[in-house]
């Protein structure tokens, strides 16, 4: 009997394209009609998070199915372990092709991590340069380059541009992309292919091209459902994020912040346009009824709520992700509201592909596989979602847990946060300091002490720190190492050439499927 064809996977993932904004999880600023289609025929989950709300631990957290502390990965100047097994690596020993196109911040010499191939470079650096550098009290971004980094620029300069880089580099992800959907459906092998799509907008800054701009009635731009909250007002780490970007150093109008969101809307449009364009590639190409498609991302973004911009904290603005998972021909649509994390998608992955999601395991994880919440059973006890925030502005971690309709926020240095988002979606009501909710706020701290040791966790984050700025110094000093990915096109192999033997054979299989249609 035949092997039964496996699932190939397609990964898509943005950045800073949080779940708040979206009509499919009650927003009203953006408009996704590719994604929502997919969302209609696939598993959407309602209340996912990402496991850290910055780049890097929160792609290496996904990408390993473990929390930013179990491997070392704190700030966006942290590198990811080789030794640590990914989703690529689990997938490419069960006989799978694996590409990137895009951003997957992977820092230090290893830009692979169990990809077979990058058909992209990476949009950032893949050196030390971007950690918060110093061991002090409150330690801050620096770069050489960027030194009046961050500041409020993103936002007064806001609106239509030309040109971006950003731009530039999601067309190059995009374009790459599609090709290889093709390839693989040329490929005479046929070998079973996981291939992630990674862009870098909406990031900011916030600009988009006139052709965005104008799908959007500027007037009608809602704007942020929490208002300024005043800097005395604020909680403690939030305090902190005004001083590292400087909101009190520039005046903010409400118009700046309006251009603000309405370039974000554009930018999201964008991205939109570009999933649709991968799955009518998949589409066209046959491969579609036997494709995962899952679209995510890193984290979200304030775009203004509460006053504040970007990321760097546990709101629901910044650390809700969309989490869609199409595969009608496998799973029958539905909304899944337990609480779910990108750590889960390594043994989901693991499970769709034929494998077993703890049995098959080289080295334990924190995710736990989604399969039973897409065929609709009920689990026995509530699901927690773990984070962590051990970046910029922080003397000791800040440590999230989020079960049933409660988050709770700890950090030795600051007072607690509670919130029951059932009750108070916008975050409005901190119930640490009221006694009714007291057993469960002990419950939570009894949870997080035995769960993490956070003065074990402060003295390895300042040991990495002093380590790799030491490192990233001394390569500062004559010749420094090229670790970001340069990529070989390999056009002399790719087209009508004689020694590549398979070209007519595929060209054939592409006009006779075109035939057959």
């Amino acid at each position: 009997m035949a092997e039964k064809q496996k699932l190939n996977f397609l990964l898509i993932m943005a950045d800073f394209m949080g779940a708040k904004p979206m009509p499919l999880y009650g927003g009203n600023l953006v408009r996704v009609p590719n994604i929502e289609a997919l969302a209609e025929d696939g598993v959407v989950f309602e209340t996912a998070y990402s496991n850290s709300p910055i780049c890097v631990p929160s792609r290496a957290s996904m990408m390993t199915g473990k929390l930013p502390s179990k491997i070392s990965v704190f700030d966006n100047g942290a590198e990811l372990p080789s030794s640590i097994p990914t989703i690529a690596h689990y997938l490419r020993a069960r006989g799978y092709a694996t590409c990137l196109s895009g951003k997957m911040h992977f820092i230090g010499a290893d830009q692979l991590h169990g990809f077979e191939e990058r058909v992209t470079s990476d949009v950032v650096p893949a050196d030390y340069g971007w950690m918060p550098f110093g061991t002090d009290a409150e330690p801050s971004w620096k770069d050489t380059a960027l030194d009046e980094w961050p500041n409020m620029k993103p936002v007064i300069e806001a609106g239509v541009c030309i040109r971006s880089l950003g731009m530039d580099f999601d067309d190059e992800v995009a374009f790459q992309a599609v090709r290889k959907i093709h390839d693989y459906a040329r490929d005479p092998e046929q070998k079973p292919f996981f291939l992630t799509a990674s862009f870098i907008e909406p990031h900011e800054p916030y600009a988009t091209s006139q052709e965005y701009w104008d799908r959007f009635d500027h007037d009608a731009i809602p704007a942020p459902t929490v208002p300024f909250i005043p800097y005395q007002q604020q909680d403690a780490h939030s305090r902190r994020l005004y001083n590292l970007s400087k909101v009190g150093e520039e005046e903010v109008t409400d118009e700046h912040i309006r251009n603000a969101r309405h370039a974000y809307c554009g930018m999201v449009s964008n991205i939109d346009d570009k999933i649709g364009a991968l799955r009518r590639a998949l589409d066209e190409t046959g491969l579609l009824e036997n494709t995962v498609i899952i679209v995510t991302a890193d984290h979200g973004g304030m775009l203004g709520e509460r006053g504040l911009w970007g990321i760097l904290n546990f709101y629901e603005w910044a650390s809700r992700v969309p989490l869609i998972v199409h595969a009608p021909s496998h799973l029958a649509p539905r909304r899944v509201g337990a609480v779910v994390s990108l750590v889960d998608l390594l043994p989901t992955m693991m499970e769709l592909a034929g494998g077993d999601p703890t049995a098959d395991l080289v080295h334990p994880i924190d995710g736990v596989s989604l399969s039973p919440l897409m065929t609709g059973e009920t689990e026995a006890a509530p699901r927690t979602v773990l984070a962590e925030f051990c970046a910029e502005e922080t003397k000791s971690p800040l440590l999230m847990i989020r079960r049933g309709a409660f988050k709770y926020v700890y950090c030795s240095d600051d007072p607690a946060l509670l919130f029951d988002l059932d009750q108070d979606p916008d975050e409005r009501d901190n119930l640490a300091a009221n006694p009714d909710y007291k057993e469960i706020l002990d419950g939570f701290k009894d949870d997080v002490l035995r769960l993490w040791d956070p003065a074990a966790m402060t003295a390895e984050i300042a040991d990495s720190r002093r380590r790799r700025e030491f490192i990233f110094e001394a390569h500062t000093k004559g010749k420094s190492p090229a670790w970001d990915h340069v990529v070989d096109g390999d056009a002399a192999g790719r087209y009508q050439r004689s020694h590549v033997e398979p070209w007519q054979k595929s060209e054939e299989r592409a006009f006779m499927r075109h035939k057959r249609e």
